[in-house]
């Protein structure tokens, strides 16, 4: 690794052509734009590894995977490889009509990882749309059955599955859905499992369960009508990394089949190793009717996104009749570069050992970070595989508003890419960090914690 001494306080994001250039004809994502009057604007040059370097050579650690993808780091070898491979060979074909053996292979090796179970891979772009997906197959395939008033569905409180119109009626995030109500068919909303809302003397697996009893109720209601239930296995990520105890996930599946209802694993932010297995339903023991992964499962290289379904939600699609076939598609399903790229960071998962190497680095990385607990203005630090987050403890309700942005510019000026979610600081970093890497990603995570402190105090 670089030199890591600690670098100057003075900010390194330097006035950029690109920047003002970028302020004028890009609409960034998630971003009020004006916000970037004050706010820094990194104009990236290049990656490498788990680093990014702006145009001025000032380099920035990766501590979130630019969102949550890039799990080999930025211009990984092994992927960049398959992928010229693969421009040789075949860059694009549609996938109506036409096969092509990358997405054959790797729907093929997503269906060994569910030793079988999900057996058939439908391909889109990005996560939100693999939700839509489950969701649209989930009511045909009911429909297809006969049960074509089961239209409803179930999502848990806090609850985050992406922001088109569909994925917005599971998404229980005011922020992100408000000002689009009239245009959103809303979802029953259940308990949230957060260990953080347990109560003095409550374990995680009894306010589990406590949560559990009120999808049983609202089953007993009204499961005729409901369609589906949509979970984050183990952590709800865009909840402020709220994490649950995998009972929660089991008794979820038991509750299911009870009542006859298909179950959604959302996986595209804590698959792919992020929660210490390859799919975080394995910690339960169970599997869902629909798994959705995007993400990481490119390795962070090109849009993809796969929606995994059991032998019976495809029999239900399988007839002479066309209207009865599940009739969704985007241009570039099943983009074989895109799977390519996956195919690539699958064999990165099995050459390198890396589920039980993450193992070891998170080990390392929880020890470092260990002392935060200490801190008076921290609450609730916690892990789940390489995730990690903690609560800022702020004086009032207006030091909250301007954590986040304090905090991700003072993270930049210590070297580092972070972007808190409210006043949850979390960490979720690409798998190939070393030593040195993690004990840097600890200290300044604290160093930045208390200058912004500093500041919204």
């Amino acid at each position: 690794m670089e030199n890591s001494a600690a670098p100057s306080v003075a900010s390194p994001v330097a006035a950029d052509d690109w920047v003002a250039r970028s302020l004028k004809a890009v609409w960034h994502p998630c971003t009020q734009m004006k916000h970037h009057e004050r706010l820094p604007l990194i104009p990236v040059a290049r990656g490498q590894g788990a680093w990014l370097y702006d145009r001025a050579g000032h380099r920035y650690l990766d501590a979130i995977s630019s969102w949550w993808v890039n799990l080999f780091g930025h211009a990984n070898p092994r992927i960049n490889a398959a992928l010229k491979d693969q421009l040789d060979t075949l860059e694009h074909a549609m996938l109506a009509g036409c096969t092509h053996e990358p997405a054959v292979e790797l729907a093929e090796r997503l269906r060994a990882l569910t030793g079988d179970t999900l057996g058939h891979a439908f391909f889109a772009s990005d996560g939100a749309s693999a939700v839509e997906i489950a969701l649209k197959m989930s009511f045909h395939s009911w429909r297809n059955r006969g049960h074509a008033d089961k239209q409803e569905f179930v999502c848990i409180a806090n609850s985050y599955h992406g922001e088109t119109i569909g994925a917005l009626g599971v998404t229980d995030v005011a922020l992100f859905k408000d000002a689009y109500d009239p245009l959103i068919r809303h979802a029953h909303v259940v308990a949230s499992p957060d260990a953080r809302l347990a109560q003095a003397g409550e374990s995680a697996a009894e306010l589990a369960r406590r949560a559990l009893d009120t999808v049983r109720t609202l089953f007993d209601a009204r499961a005729h009508k409901i369609a589906a239930l949509i979970v984050e296995p183990l952590v709800q990520c865009a909840a402020g990394m709220a994490m649950h105890d995998p009972s929660y996930v089991a008794g979820l599946r038991e509750l299911c089949d009870r009542y006859g209802v298909h179950l959604i694993a959302d996986e595209i932010a804590v698959g792919c190793g992020r929660t210490g297995t390859f799919f975080a339903c394995e910690q339960a023991g169970v599997w869902p009717d629909f798994l959705c992964l995007s993400k990481g499962i490119s390795g962070g290289y090109l849009p993809l996104s796969i929606v995994l379904s059991r032998d019976e939600i495809y029999a239900a699609f399988y007839h002479d009749d066309t209207a009865r076939g599940f009739l969704h598609s985007h241009s570039y399903t099943g983009n074989p570069l895109a799977c390519r790229a996956a195919l690539a960071t699958l064999d990165l998962f099995e050459s390198d050992g890396v589920l039980a190497a993450n193992a070891r680095k998170a080990a390392t990385l929880k020890a470092a970070l260990a002392p935060l607990a200490e801190h008076p203005h921290v609450r609730n630090l916690r892990q789940c595989g390489t995730i990690f987050a903690f609560d800022a403890v702020l004086d009032d309700p207006q030091q909250a508003r301007t954590f986040s942005r304090r905090f991700f510019e003072n993270a930049l000026q210590r070297e580092l890419l972070l972007r808190p979610i409210g006043t949850t600081v979390y960490l979720m970093p690409p798998y190939i960090l070393d030593d040195e890497e993690l004990a840097l990603l600890a200290a300044r995570t604290r160093e930045t914690f208390d200058a912004t402190l500093a500041q919204v105090r």
